[in-house]
């Protein structure tokens, strides 16, 4: 197929690309710079300069593409409005990336037994309110000819496939122990994540282009984990002392609101049955902690 992907120098939308070139298919990505341009070369992707703001270069080039896949950020509706534009009444497949921040709980570190499925979303939170009608968009996209997906993903780690790029949760933890000598957790760190290692995520993206029935949700993940676990894991690692606990208002400091309150700090526990049922996904890695200790940092020297 031609694919026409967003965000194919990030870690996830690069990840994607490669995988899809590597399984034979042509896939154009929007970059940003000439120097992003060259990344994609090679790689083995065809580059196309522009930004999310461009509206009708995303309309042109969904109208052109066998099937789309938006990486580049689960928050701008304006590219994702473009996309679909270029798409209706085609009946091909878009597969829009969310994540599952959209069920977080901004706990500040404690513990929750709330265990979120697909078919049964709660409604979101003020924080969290826009991505999630973005993602409704898309869905309803199946009403116009679209053969859409949502993949809202969970705590994705592993190493990037394509472009030299980091996850968006673990390498966060990582490198303030790096710098700061001390492992540190959100609050008391008995917050729980769902989580998928990228190879499996790039398997669905996959599976999602060739056989997604038009508006299907998906939770994606192979696993869960607390943060005080991950966290230690990553202090065995580097050899360092116990996780320490952290005041939510210091993690806001080093990470900002977003990532202290949602992407570190939340409960976001799902469970997903479309991508095995619908698709016959089946993820090969399920252990975030072996793969913390004993190939998150020897992938990175």
């Amino acid at each position: 197929m031609n694919i026409f992907i967003t965000g194919s120098a990030g870690f996830i939308g690069g990840s994607i690309a490669t995988g899809l070139v590597k399984k034979g298919h042509h896939v154009t990505g929007l970059v940003r710079s000439a120097e992003q341009a060259d990344e994609m070369i090679a790689l083995g992707i065809t580059p196309v300069l522009g930004t999310l703001d461009d509206s009708a270069l995303l309309t042109e080039q969904a109208s052109r593409a066998d099937a789309v896949i938006n990486a580049a950020s689960s928050d701008h509706r304006g590219a994702v409005e473009a996309l679909i534009a270029g798409l209706k009444g085609s009946n091909k497949a878009f597969v829009h990336t969310s994540g599952s921040s959209i069920v977080g709980d901004a706990s500040g570190g404690k513990f929750s037994d709330v265990i979120y499925v697909e078919d049964q979303l709660p409604e979101p939170t003020a924080d969290k309110a826009a991505r999630v009608a973005i993602d409704n968009l898309v869905l309803d996209a199946a009403k116009l000819g679209v053969r859409s997906a949502v993949i809202c993903n969970t705590l994705i780690y592993g190493h990037s496939l394509g472009v030299k790029r980091d996850s968006v949760q673990l390498p966060r933890l990582l490198k303030q122990a790096q710098k700061s000598g001390i492992v540190r957790h959100v609050g008391p760190g008995q917050n729980i994540w769902s989580n998928v290692h990228i190879e499996d995520v790039v398997e669905l993206y996959a599976l999602a282009l060739e056989k997604n029935p038009a508006g299907t949700f998906y939770f994606v993940e192979s696993g869960e984990a607390a943060f005080s676990d991950m966290s230690n894991a990553i202090a065995q690692a580097l050899g360092l002392g116990a996780a320490r606990d952290w005041p939510l208002k210091d993690a806001e400091a080093e990470w900002g609101y977003e990532m202290a309150n949602y992407g570190l700090g939340s409960n976001s526990r799902v469970r997903g049955t479309h991508a095995r049922e619908l698709l016959g996904w089946a993820p090969k890695r399920t252990s975030v902690i072996d793969w913390i200790v004993n190939e998150m940092i020897q992938g990175r020297v």
